[in-house]
Parts: C-alpha cells; sequence; structure tokens
C-alpha cells in the first residue's frame, strides 16, 4: 500500500518531524507486521531517523551540517543550490522502519524527520507499507 502527503517547510534549512504523518499511513494501511518505506522523491530534501525529544538536537544536526557542507564554498552548479543537494544526499532520501502490532519500531528518542535544505517549500512524502512475506 502506498500513500503520499505533504510537508510544507518555513525555512531554507529545517528537519520537520513527520513521525505522526507516518504512523498515521501505518495505520490505514491495516499491516499489523511488516515494513514502512519512508521516500523524499525531492533533490535537496531528505530523510533521517534522529532524536525527537530535544530540539536541541535537530538544530545541532543543522549547524554540523551546515559546517561540513558550507553555503558559500566553490561548486559548479550554477542554480545555486549545490549544498542542499550535497546535504541531501548525505542525510539519503529514504528511511525503513519496521512495523509490528501496526505500530512503527522506533526507539524511545527516535522520530522520522524530513530534511529540508533548498526551502521554504512544500514537500512530498511517499510511504510504502509492506506485510511480511512481500517483497
Amino acid at each position: 500500500m502506498k500513500h503520499e502527503f505533504t510537508v510544507s517547510t518555513r525555512a531554507h534549512a529545517q528537519l520537520v518531524d513527520i513521525t505522526a504523518q507516518v504512523q498515521a499511513v501505518v495505520r490505514g494501511s491495516g499491516v499489523r507486521s511488516g515494513v514502512a518505506h519512508v521516500f523524499v522523491p525531492h533533490t535537496t530534501a531528505g530523510i533521517t531517523i534522529n532524536e525527537n525529544a530535544d530540539p536541541s538536537v535537530v538544530a545541532d544536526l543543522i549547524a554540523a551540517l551546515e559546517r561540513a557542507v558550507p553555503e558559500d564554498a566553490a561548486y559548479r552548479h550554477a542554480e545555486g543550490n549545490s549544498p542542499a543537494h550535497v546535504k541531501a544526499s548525505l542525510m539519503g532520501f529514504c528511511q525503513t522502519v519496521l512495523v509490528e502490532q501496526g505500530e512503527l519500531i522506533l526507539g524511545t528518542w527516535q522520530g522520522i524527520y524530513l530534511c529540508e535544505f533548498d526551502g521554504p517549500r512544500t514537500r512530498r512524502v511517499i510511504v510504502k507499507v509492506q506485510p511480511d512475506g512481500q517483497a
């Protein structure tokens, strides 16, 4: 079962917790045991799993990525958003989360984040929920 939703970002670089939206897709799928694939079909946004209890972790992640991939480096891409492409590639475009008893299996402090690096924009998120035994 595949489902799509959108996320509107408000900043150039932002991590948006989408755990609740993904969990709603899982519950709506009726799948009790399997996996949920979370994918973002964009080249300047990504998906990651990280701590969702302390907002300073998100701020630290963004700051670390800014230091690792500075906006003012000598990039060749004419659109001027090369740092966003690099950051998105570092984060990745897909995460797979286990599903048991109709719930996402995440650690106590874990959440699923849409990672925006070229915003503000409206981003698509695609979730495919597969029951056990299907490839």
